[in-house]
């Protein structure tokens, strides 16, 4: 990912830690000053390393690592803000994952667009094995989502983003319209 930057100084020239012997010699030194250069883009990222880590100031390539460590993975196609800010909410999106908001905050990230998301309200319980799914009635979910322009929005990963965000055994119908 990080790669030499001509002309970055490095902040421990190593010349300078050589014996009284070694420094006196121009060949050594030059020799020596190679690997500051090489080292100097690995000690900038280290001395900065909890900047790398702040979705909001790491380089853009490195968001888009931070987001796989993260198990998100953001739309190519995003502009840079968006893809910062999924994996700033990150940790906020799993922990309400599966519940209303958890899918309503997702599909606005995802979108751009104001998001309603309607719920039947039926749920179950039982002591008894083998009783049917509480999925199996009307149980269902409803995403409707408004944006400026439909078109734009890709319908099938929506449905693909709506179906991984809800609970697996409730039904789910997406709509996406115009303002």
């Amino acid at each position: 990912m990080r790669g030499a930057i001509p002309g970055l100084p490095s902040p421990h020239p190593l010349a300078a830690a050589l014996p009284a012997l070694y420094q006196e010699d121009e060949f050594t030194r030059e020799f020596v000053s190679a690997f500051d250069e090489v080292l100097a883009p690995v000690l900038s990222t280290l001395d900065n390393f909890q900047h790398y880590l702040d979705p909001m100031l790491a380089p853009i390539d490195f968001v888009d690592w931070l987001a796989g460590w993260l198990g998100v993975v953001p739309d190519e196609s995003w502009p840079a803000a968006r893809r910062r800010e999924l994996v700033a909410r990150a940790v906020t999106l799993y922990r309400r994952r599966g519940t209303l908001r958890g899918l309503a905050d997702q599909v606005a990230l995802a979108t751009g667009g104001e998001v309603e998301v309607r719920d039947s309200g039926a749920v179950t319980w039982s002591g008894t094995p083998g009783t049917p799914l509480p999925g199996s009635g009307d149980v269902a979910v409803r995403v409707r989502v408004r944006v400026d322009d439909p078109a734009k929005v890709d319908a099938r990963r929506l449905e693909r983003l709506v179906a991984a965000a809800k609970p697996a055994h409730v039904a789910h119908h997406v709509e996406v319209v115009g303002p």
